[in-house]
C-alpha cells in the first residue's frame, strides 16, 4: 500500500467533472468514464494519450507517492493530514492555464505564486516522518543519473526529485506527446478546458490519495478542507 498527498479540487466542483471526463475516470469512485467527446481527438486517441496520468486520477502532487515508516498506520497519517487541513491557509491561484511542460501537458499557474510553493513545502517536510525510505528499486525508477544534483540531492533526502527549489504546481493532464502532435492536443484541451478556466483556483483541499498495490489505479481516499478559519489568508 502506498499513499500520496495531493491537492484536488472536490468531487462536483466543475474543473474536477471536466478531467474526469478528460481523464476517462472518477478518482474519487474509481469508476472508469466515457471519454470526452468533440475535443477534436479521435476517443482512441485520448485514451492513449491519457493513460498514464489516468492511472494517478487528476490530481496535483504535494508529497509524492511513498510507502509508511515502521511504526505508523494509516489511523496516523489521516489525524496527522486532518490536523495540518485544518490549521493551513488556503491558497488562490489567481489564473490558471493549460501549457506545456516538457513533453506532457497540465494546467499550471499563469504566475508564479510563492504562497502556493510554501504550502507545498510545509507538506514535504512535515509529513517526511511517516514515510518509509526508498528501497534500491524504487530509487532506481527515478533515473538517478539523469537527474541534476539538485534533484539527486532531494530524491536521497525527502524520497521525491521536484520539492522545494524543483516544485512546480501542475496538475497532469497527458502522457509524453510528441512534437508534431502538441498542437492537436493544445487545442483538444483548451476546446475541452476553457470554459472551467476562467474563475481562480483555490488550493482549499488536501487530499491522501492510496494505491492499493503496486501499479493499481490511485484512489481518493480522504479529502479534508483547508479551513485556517478566522486566521490570516495566505496572499
Amino acid at each position: 500500500m502506498r499513499y500520496a498527498l495531493y491537492f484536488t479540487p472536490p468531487r462536483d466542483h466543475a474543473l474536477t467533472r471536466a478531467a474526469s471526463s478528460w481523464l476517462g475516470r472518477d478518482a474519487f469512485s474509481g469508476l472508469t468514464l466515457p471519454h470526452a467527446e468533440r475535443t477534436g481527438l479521435a476517443l482512441g486517441e485520448l485514451a492513449y494519450f491519457t493513460a498514464v496520468p489516468r492511472r494517478y486520477g487528476f490530481h496535483a502532487t504535494l508529497k509524492a507517492p511513498f510507502e509508511l515508516a515502521e511504526g505508523w498506520s494509516e489511523a496516523d497519517l489521516v489525524e496527522a493530514v486532518e490536523m495540518f487541513a485544518r490549521d493551513a491557509f488556503p491558497v488562490r491561484i489567481d489564473r490558471v492555464m493549460v501549457a506545456p511542460l516538457g513533453g506532457f501537458f497540465a494546467i499550471v499557474p499563469e504566475e508564479p505564486n510563492p504562497a502556493l510553493n510554501d504550502l507545498a513545502c510545509q507538506v514535504v517536510a512535515i509529513f517526511d516522518r511517516l514515510r518509509a525510505p526508498l528501497s534500491e528499486v524504487e530509487f532506481s525508477r527515478r533515473d538517478p543519473d539523469k537527474l541534476s544534483t539538485s534533484q539527486l540531492r532531494n530524491l536521497q533526502n525527502w524520497g521525491y526529485p521536484y520539492v522545494f527549489d524543483e516544485f512546480r504546481f501542475h496538475m497532469t493532464l497527458t502522457g509524453h506527446v510528441e512534437a508534431p502532435d502538441r498542437p492537436r492536443m493544445k487545442a483538444a484541451l483548451d476546446r475541452h478546458f476553457q470554459p472551467v478556466l476562467a474563475e481562480p483556483l483555490d488550493i482549499d483541499h488536501l487530499a491522501i490519495f492510496i494505491e492499493r498495490e503496486r501499479g493499481a489505479p490511485f484512489e481518493v481516499h480522504t479529502l479534508f478542507p483547508i479551513s485556517a478559519s478566522g486566521k490570516r489568508r495566505i496572499a
